[in-house]
């Protein structure tokens, strides 16, 4: 039988904060953002797995999933053109991820590990890319995508997501091998390692989570953009593109449906990946 002496209970009672006002209103805070940003997807959730008659009734009831059906999400997924509008978002935003993540990582590491002239210039030129509106430049990329017969593929919308999430991921990266002791290369190299097997055996495991985070916000922004991708193609486009275009003339089951069903795959995305991010964290994946 184990004791605790009084010695060791103080110990534990003096570890923990203080409940102070200023702490209260941070929680209080902290609770109303996650209501705020909730309260919608919850919204979006019930009314996706209802009949359609309940999504087009008012005003709503104030339980949701009365009645519980499927009937909506069926008749969603049912639609003309979303079941290929679905691959084709899912292909456009995992190559945007591989794309930007091949390019971004040695690129980031350079900028880290390196001093090189034009070094302060070339971050803000990444940065310049984005400060062009995507709707300015769209007459200009049609153009350019449909000399190259680039137009109306899912490839070029590829090829343009990569582009839009480039920068954002460069300078992610270049900020998690920045924080990354170059002092730890040294010491494995002192010790016999070559430097690529110094970068693999501890740079590499200490960044993958900060890559993770940036393959997550890459994902995200390729799956959730729909300017160019309603731009750069007619009948090959992605699922957001296509929900865009069919609003007008669509039910309010299909818009509540889509609307759901748009969140996810970023969620499933970031559940596979999430050891990572906990890692980013600090802390640890059970």
């Amino acid at each position: 039988m184990t004791t605790t002496s009084p010695a060791a209970k103080t110990t534990v009672e003096e570890r923990k904060p203080p409940l102070t006002l200023g702490r209260i209103v941070t929680y209080g805070a902290a609770a109303t953002i996650g209501v705020w940003i909730l309260f919608p997807i919850w919204f979006l959730f019930s009314l996706a797995f209802t009949t359609p008659d309940e999504v087009r009734s008012f005003p709503k009831s104030v339980f949701p999933f009365t009645p519980f059906s499927t009937e909506t999400m069926e008749f969603f997924l049912t639609a003309s053109g979303v079941g290929a509008g679905l691959v084709n978002s899912l292909i456009v935003a995992l190559v945007a991820v591989v794309l930007s993540t091949a390019i971004a990582a040695p690129a980031g590491y350079a900028i880290a590990r390196y001093l090189f002239p034009g070094r302060n210039i070339f971050r803000l030129t990444v940065l310049a890319v984005r400060a062009f509106p995507v709707v300015v430049l769209s007459i200009p990329l049609a153009v350019l995508f449909i000399r190259a017969n680039l137009f109306d593929s899912i490839i070029s919308v590829a090829i343009m997501h990569t582009v839009l999430t480039l920068p954002t991921t460069l300078l992610v990266i270049a900020s998690v091998f920045a924080s990354v002791p170059y002092e730890l290369e040294e010491a494995g190299q002192v010790f016999g390692a070559s430097p690529w097997q110094s970068f693999r055996h501890i740079v590499l495991p200490l960044v993958l989570p900060g890559i993770a985070a940036s393959a997550v916000l890459t994902f995200v922004l390729s799956w959730n953009e729909v300017f160019a991708a309603s731009v750069l193609t007619i009948e090959n486009r992605t699922l957001p593109a296509l929900i865009l275009a069919s609003l007008g003339n669509s039910s309010p089951a299909f818009q509540f449906a889509g609307g759901f069903f748009l969140m996810i795959p970023s969620i499933i995305f970031m559940f596979f990946i999430r050891k990572y991010l906990f890692n980013l964290w600090g802390q640890v994946s059970k």
